[in-house]
């Protein structure tokens, strides 16, 4: 079901700081929040852009580890009433009692927040192995790439708001790109939509973030398989750290043609 995403507000419009020129509609992003369930049993609440709601509980589910390898069979609005009594935001994912009961977040999270220290460097590297290299990637495509994207940011473009999470080729050709308002969120539909394809992990595949490269980023990135993360924004020293156990390129910082190269496995 196709949601409203923005919203028309009135806004003043102050020039130099003083110079009030009127009020004038300004398109506005939506935040609404967004509770996902396990087999019935609560996960978190997230606040989100609505769209591609299904993607984004699922690769939630998935990157945070709470499906153990069980398949998704179902995905679904509602899960504690009607999808409309819940308004659309209640999403269901089923694997029929294969994956282990989740623990619930304790508190909602915020758009810019995911899971936000709840996971260990060393937890990771029990659960994760690192990601094998099946690509030669040509880092002198990168800055075409953040290019490519920035014209496929629809609401970015409409709102100023939003973040982007995109999937690239080792020729930099862009396959997929979402936004959200979160960029965790962001990420987590990108991978959810992968899972979906059944195209995880994502061997020979890349992937963009437009925010920093934190490090949930990579963690979610590994998690997924990605051989290579290109953030727009610096990483944090814990993001460079995971990576170089992951086994994964980040590049970031990219300023037009330029960009910074923190962990290159194999060199």
């Amino acid at each position: 079901m196709a949601r409203r995403r923005t919203e028309t507000m009135l806004a003043r419009r102050l020039v130099g700081g003083d110079g009030d020129t009127g009020r004038r509609p300004d398109e506005l992003i939506i935040e609404e929040p967004l509770e996902v369930r396990l087999d019935g049993h609560l996960v978190g609440t997230t606040m989100r852009t609505p769209g591609h709601d299904f993607e984004l509980a699922v690769g939630l589910c998935f990157t945070d580890g709470l499906l153990a390898g069980a398949p998704v069979l179902s995905c679904r609005y509602c899960g504690t009433g009607s999808a409309v009594e819940t308004e659309f935001n209640v999403v269901s994912v089923d694997t029929a009692g294969r994956a282990p009961e989740p623990v619930a977040r304790l508190s909602t999270a915020s758009s810019s927040c995911g899971i936000c220290g709840s996971v260990q460097l060393d937890e990771l590297t029990d659960r994760l192995r690192p990601v094998p290299a099946q690509a030669e990637w040509s880092l002198d495509r990168l800055p075409a790439v953040v290019a490519e994207v920035r014209t496929r940011q629809e609401l970015f473009a409409r709102t100023g708001s939003v973040h982007a999470a995109a999937v690239f080729d080792p020729a930099g050709a862009v396959s997929l790109v979402r936004e959200d308002i979160g960029r965790h969120n962001a990420v987590d539909k990108v991978v959810g939509r992968l899972l979906l394809d059944g195209l995880l992990p994502a061997a020979g595949r890349a992937l963009f973030v437009s925010g920093r490269a934190s490090f949930e980023m990579v963690q979610k990135a590994w998690a997924a398989g990605f051989e290579l993360l290109l953030a727009v924004s610096a990483p944090s020293a814990l993001a460079v750290r995971t990576a170089e156990r992951a086994g994964i390129t980040l590049c970031g910082f990219v300023r037009d043609d330029s960009f910074n190269v923190y962990t290159a496995p194999g060199d």
